[in-house]
């Protein structure tokens, strides 16, 4: 069994000229390499699982070429010595997946990939099926981390310092992590999560997660997953020059842009606390780039002063 690791996550001000008090969470400090609120999806997936005692463990999950999620499970075997496997979407990655830098340090941390057409990446029941015939003995992950277990695992998230805000915000992805937050928020805390995706059934899921309605959701201005606009970037540029705290392009940039929108458009009354969680992901900005200067467009300016 893992102990419950103790932590004190700074919160930190982001001073502004609006009419409220925001506020950042830095769970992206968690670890350097699990991170934010992968670590405590994964801890309580992981823990339930040991619990079983299982002969060979062995943690299996899904995600796309620059998955956090893929790097935060390989960082999380590496660090309590559990092999990995990684189901990847897209089998035209099979050949060179060398020359990207998420897997590339997944498999410097242990992890084994099996690279599937993305045809047959939308059939997750059915390779779920297939795997666990395979590792009869593995837990196998959802993508992006997101269940039950996960749930709980991000009311280690809220504590006596989260208390006194009046809003908590959070990126939305698949749902677990908005959930965790609504369901161990104080009554008088309303969450807010900005949907980073396109997907209608987020409200059904999330409140079948917390199985409370103390939550909105609020699109993005881009919420197609992994779509980065221009404006996307200049704002995680404009941000770390101003408060020295890095974001990335795809969950936290587009969270925090989105809230910085809102609070100018008085979508938080006058004189609320508003408390944003930095959930992570910072590894994925190296790949972000990548793609960036293959296309000719302005960089995330400040990667070499992260890793």
């Amino acid at each position: 069994m893992l102990q419950i690791p103790e932590y004190k996550i700074p919160i930190v001000e982001i001073k502004t000229d609006f009419d409220i008090q925001i506020f950042i969470k830095r769970e992206d400090l968690i670890h350097p390499k699990i991170s934010g609120n992968k670590f405590w999806k994964l801890f309580f997936n992981v823990n339930q699982y040991l619990e079983s005692k299982p002969e060979k463990p062995l943690l299996i999950s899904f995600g796309g070429a620059f998955s956090n999620h893929i790097a935060s499970v390989s960082a999380f075997g590496k660090q309590f010595d559990i092999p990995t496997i990684g189901i990847i979407r897209g089998n035209e990655l099979e050949n060179n997946w060398q020359e990207n830098p998420t897997l590339s340090e997944a498999s410097k941390n242990g992890m084994q990939f099996f690279f599937v057409s993305r045809e047959d990446y939308q059939n997750k029941e059915k390779l779920t099926q297939k795997f666990s015939e395979k590792y009869p003995n593995a837990l196998i992950i959802p993508e992006g981390g997101s269940n039950e277990m996960a749930v709980e695992g991000v009311r280690y998230m809220l504590g006596e310092d989260t208390k006194d805000f009046d809003y908590l915000c959070t990126a939305v992805g698949t749902g677990g992590t908005i959930a965790g937050i609504s369901k161990f928020a104080e009554e008088h805390q309303k969450v807010v999560g900005i949907k980073v995706v396109r997907d209608d059934s987020l409200q059904k899921t999330i409140s079948e997660w917390s199985r409370r309605s103390n939550f909105d959701l609020v699109d993005a201005d881009e919420n197609r997953y992994g779509k980065i606009t221009d404006g996307n970037i200049r704002f995680i540029n404009w941000f770390y020059e101003k408060y020295e705290i890095p974001l990335d392009p795809i969950y936290t940039g587009k969270m925090m842009q989105k809230i910085f929108d809102l609070a100018e458009k008085d979508f938080f009354p006058k004189g609320s606390k508003i408390l944003a969680f930095h959930t992570g992901g910072l590894q994925g900005i190296k790949g972000a780039n990548q793609f960036l200067k293959s296309k000719n467009r302005p960089l995330i300016d400040f990667e070499n002063s992260i890793f």
